[in-house]
């Protein structure tokens, strides 16, 4: 009967031992490495930021009975932060109830800041505007955000002596280090006693000034087309936009140009900024004449 070596079984023993802690240090190498690659691309994702700038058309007395229903555009704004993933929105035309409403129903995160519209008689006075529906407060425009606004400002602008005053509003957001500023500018013949006045240059004046900062996104409703050639209102845009800013839809440095916005054709929306992008999308809700639009920023 053969006998067996007991050094020769601890060879094999060593051996094994040997091959399975090489096993094991691979696996730890794969993992690790496996973890490496989600993290980075996780800290990727946290330095960008989507902001995105709508106007709902949710004042129903301003020719946007036929745009969607209430129910519809407080969806889509929701949907804007859920599907599209946009951290920050710029909102025009929004009722403060439908605002608020929607702020609650994307979680307590989130917070919103809202500026009234006010409507100048020709007397002096100042008036808010209430929205069509019971319950829906008055119109206006706003910032919602997924965290805290801090420093929130509304910009002064020049507005019709007679009419409605729009106006400019920018807030902080601190947890992605921006400065957010949303303007809704007027359109020639917003005064009714000068109807031959234009406010647009000195409006985006003061919003350009407003959002002179590196880590900052500006835009909103301008009512302004690009100020490309054969644009007679070219001349109501100031230096900064399309130079030091860079528009969401800029294609390159030399373009003044971008996909339309509203359902008449023209480009009315915007969003600049000095920092890098990485998307821009234009988005259509189907529950207002304005598409969405939405910038991706790095924010690192």
């Amino acid at each position: 009967m053969p006998t067996h070596s007991a050094s020769g079984s601890r060879r094999r023993r060593g051996l094994r031992l040997v091959v399975a802690a090489l096993a094991l240090l691979g696996l730890a190498s794969a993992v690790s490495m496996t973890q490496s690659i989600f993290s980075d691309r996780s800290v990727a994702a946290a330095r960008e930021v989507t902001v995105a700038s709508w106007n709902m058309c949710g004042v129903q007395q301003w020719g946007c009975a036929e745009t969607g229903s209430r129910a519809e555009k407080k969806r889509q704004l929701k949907r804007l932060a859920t599907r599209a993933r946009a951290k920050v929105i710029l909102v025009q035309e929004v009722c403060a109830a439908d605002l608020k409403a929607t702020r609650k129903a994307l979680g307590p995160s989130w917070r919103s800041s809202f500026t009234a519209y006010k409507w100048r008689d020709d007397d002096g006075r100042k008036s808010t505007v209430r929205c069509a529906a019971a319950g829906q407060g008055e119109a206006g425009f706003g910032i919602l955000a997924d965290s805290a606004l801090s420093e929130v400002t509304a910009v002064a602008s020049p507005q019709p002596t007679v009419g409605l005053q729009r106006g400019i509003l920018c807030a902080t957001v601190a947890a992605h280090r921006l400065r957010i500023c949303n303007a809704h500018l007027s359109p020639p013949g917003s005064d009714t006693a000068h109807p031959d006045w234009d406010f647009r240059d000195d409006q985006l004046k003061a919003l350009v000034g407003a959002a002179s900062g590196r880590r900052t996104v500006y835009g909103g409703d301008l009512n302004v087309d690009p100020p490309a050639g054969g644009n007679p209102s070219a001349w109501v845009w100031p230096a900064g936009p399309y130079t030091a800013h860079r528009e969401c839809d800029q294609s390159s440095a030399s373009s003044r140009s971008g996909r339309a916005t509203h359902s008449s054709g023209h480009k009315l929306d915007y969003l600049f900024t000095r920092l890098p992008r990485s998307g821009c999308e234009v988005r259509d809700t189907g529950a207002s004449d304005h598409r969405a639009l939405l910038i991706r920023v790095r924010t690192a």
